[in-house]
């Protein structure tokens, strides 16, 4: 079979649609997922509109191969069993070896097919029978945070690093296709979805996040997932920094802050990054603390040997009877018997926020996120059922963070919108709050006070130090962030490493970026 070039080419399965790119729409950029045979153009189309569409491009089959993959994909589906859910990887290396086999063995059958057409076959063979099927170039995109699906002849929608949210020529045309995709993706979770119970929440292949909906039952327009990708190598705090989501002054505060295991709440919409902060901001406890982390769903990748890592568990049965469920609350009071220096919980949203309390008055640290947009709001629901913090214990909150996706003043690396802390503020008493920092939207800065801070106060107090002394360690620790951002020192564990020796030996980290060591 001659070599076939990549194309936009109408999907050949039943009920999808991979709509190809028309002419006259303008290629804003185009770039490789799969060398030669998957690729991602983003294009606009003609008009006053300026709105972007995210085309997936494949490699485009023969009439032939497209008859030789069904062939295939029958006899694999009657040689091997479906991939159990953490086994893909080996099931791929199996997938494939079984099909050249089986090319080998029936090499009549299929007829002659070289090598440029076996890869073609294996990529498809890969992305339908152990992949994610007609979104798979969509998974493999790193730029993808979130993919939608929100019912039938409606496009799918990505969230894009650069664009935004924008469709994709992606489309479910059949609802029973949908259905069945939706059932493949609970599976791939080992969870259950059907009529009788048409919501599922679970992770899948990859620790990525998903939501559903099956049918009507719920959802008038059909079947609907979304699903939040996971970031293999979270971002760093000197990622964080480049991308200006925070200053070197403020990473630098925290720093000091969680030496010393204050208490710090991370604040945001769905989607603002809180999650991100979080995991970036425990890479400055110190390594031989232990920690303890308690989440719904398995996000946070911290860099320690010392943690210990607690997931909830759905009940094993179903309707009403809860047998064998595991919640945040159960797990974060198993977590206080493990004696943590930190205990990090993913989200507070219910009665666990309680227990996270009576911790941190008991000297744990704590650091956790919550959904609210401004220092009220979470005051409020804290306070609120079904928390029911009492506004005595607000106080051992340290400091709250407020971080929001924002549009920008001017481009920032080419973006007009990004992520940035706007708020930084310290905990007084209910009612009484201290910004320590907050973000301009205007010049699209940020200012610090912390010659005001009260919590570095009492870090200076505890440690016998003049507060002059430990914001002197602040700059100090900033302008060492500075210097590592501008030799691109952005592996999480690289930080780590770095960090870690720095509380052994400070002199010996501040020469190597050629920063002042001064009063230590």
């Amino acid at each position: 079979m001659a070599k076939k070039k990549l194309e936009e080419i109408p999907s050949p399965w039943k009920g999808i649609e991979i709509r190809p790119l028309p002419e006259d729409y303008q290629v804003l950029e185009r770039y490789s997922i799969r060398e030669d045979l998957a690729e991602v153009v983003i294009a606009s189309p003609p008009g006053p509109t300026i709105e972007p569409v995210y085309f997936v491009v494949e490699a485009q089959l023969s009439p032939e191969e497209i008859l030789a993959l069904e062939k295939l994909k029958d006899m694999l589906s009657k040689e091997l069993e479906p991939p159990r859910p953490g086994e893909e990887e080996d099931a791929k290396r199996i997938l494939l070896e079984t099909a050249d086999k089986l090319l080998r063995k029936y090499g009549k059958v299929f007829g002659r097919i070289d090598e440029e057409s076996k890869r073609r076959l294996f990529y498809y063979l890969e992305r339908d029978m152990t992949g994610f099927g007609p979104i798979h170039v969509i998974m493999e995109d790193y730029r993808i945070e979130d993919i939608s699906c929100d019912g039938v002849n409606v496009p799918v929608y990505v969230w894009h690093r650069d664009y935004e949210s924008i469709p994709t020529n992606i489309v479910f045309v059949d609802r029973d296709a949908l259905d069945d995709f939706i059932i493949q993706l609970a599976h791939k979770s080992e969870k259950h979805i059907s009529s009788a119970f048409p919501i599922l929440d679970a992770m899948i292949y990859g620790k990525h996040r998903l939501a559903a909906t099956f049918r009507e039952e719920i959802s008038p327009r059909g079947s609907t997932f979304t699903i939040r990708k996971f970031r293999e190598k979270p971002f760093s705090i000197t990622e964080l920094i480049k991308s200006n989501l925070l200053s070197p002054e403020m990473a630098a505060y925290f720093w000091i802050l969680i030496e010393h295991k204050a208490n710090i709440l991370v604040a945001g919409a769905t989607g603002s990054g809180k999650t991100t902060i979080l995991n970036a901001l425990s890479c400055f406890i110190k390594p031989r603390m232990k920690i303890v982390t308690c989440e719904e769903t398995a996000e946070l990748n911290i860099p320690s040997e010392n943690w210990v890592r607690f997931v909830t568990r759905e009940s094993y049965g179903l309707g009403v009877q809860k047998t064998g469920e595991i919640t945040l609350y159960d797990l974060v009071r198993t977590s206080l018997r493990y004696r943590p220096d930190y205990l990090i919980v993913g989200e507070v949203r219910g009665e666990e926020a309680f227990v996270l309390f009576q911790a941190i008055a008991t000297g744990h640290g704590g650091l956790s996120t919550i959904h609210a947009e401004s220092i009220e709001s979470v005051m409020k629901r804290l306070v609120s059922p079904p928390m029911n913090i009492p506004a005595s214990h607000i106080p051992l909150l340290d400091a709250v963070v407020l971080v929001e996706r924002v549009s920008l003043p001017r481009p920032f690396e080419g973006k007009s919108y990004g992520r940035r802390i706007r708020y930084i503020w310290e905990v007084v008493d209910y009612g009484r709050y201290l910004t320590i920092a907050e973000w301009n939207p205007a010049t699209d800065t940020f200012k610090t006070d912390l010659a005001n801070s009260t919590v570095l106060e009492k870090i200076a107090a505890r440690t016998a130090k003049t507060k002059e002394e430990i914001l002197m360690e602040v700059e100090r620790r900033a302008r060492l962030l500075k210097r590592m951002v501008e030799e691109n020192v952005i592996e999480i564990r690289d930080i780590a490493r770095e960090i870690y020796t720095y509380y052994i030996d400070p002199e010996k980290v501040l020469r190597k970026y050629g920063v002042e060591p001064g009063l230590i």
